[in-house]
């Protein structure tokens, strides 16, 4: 299916532009990964409706979101290690916040070994998509960080364990996807922009 969506698309593409074969190979490869991304996102959607969490996915899809945009992270090398990475994480994770009572104590220390983690490690590129700019490193690592303690404080002020919750796993869930043992874990080549410095 995904092979003949993005295939019909390249060609009504390279019908209609003059593209060289380099600029059409990056249109390709982000067509593939917005179908990619799209088709999971039906597909966890559907499941959470079902399981009645589909609120808390959304909730964390947004928290969780916002770390990863200046934090980054790894992704799995084929996309059937991401459909069954992104259906546990996102399916399991929105069950166990509406779920679970942790003492307010463990999340600010775990929340706080996290922004260590964050500012240790963050951004952490792939090698599809390296951080060679130092300037913007520097920048998506303060911007994250900043993030993470907005977070920490909202979790010690917001006296709702649900919202903490929320909060709380999707700061762990970005501390774990820029650790370099994740990487190794999923075969990922860890800074990945230190082959260009």
């Amino acid at each position: 299916m995904k092979k003949y969506i993005v295939n019909n698309l390249m060609l009504t593409i390279k019908n209609n532009s003059d593209y060289d074969d380099i600029k059409l190979k990056e249109i390709k490869y982000g067509l593939e990964s917005l179908y990619l991304t799209l088709s999971k996102t039906i597909v966890i959607f559907a499941i959470a409706y079902y399981l009645n969490t589909i609120k808390t996915l959304t909730l964390i899809m947004i928290f969780y979101g916002i770390l990863r945009l200046t934090g980054f992270g790894l992704h799995a090398k084929k996309s059937w290690q991401c459909w069954i990475s992104s259906g546990i994480i996102f399916l399991l994770l929105p069950y166990i916040c509406q779920n679970i009572i942790i003492s307010l104590n463990i999340k600010v220390l775990i929340t706080s070994i996290c922004i260590i983690l964050i500012i240790k490690y963050a951004p952490a590129d792939t090698e599809k998509r390296p951080l060679i700019n130092e300037k913007r490193r520097r920048r998506f690592k303060y911007i994250c960080t900043i993030t993470s303690i907005i977070y920490l404080l909202a979790i010690i002020m917001v006296n709702n364990n649900y919202l903490e919750n929320v909060l709380f796993f999707s700061i762990i869930l970005e501390a774990i996807m820029i650790l370099p043992i994740s990487y190794k874990i999923f075969g990922l080549k860890y800074g990945n922009y230190k082959a260009y410095c």
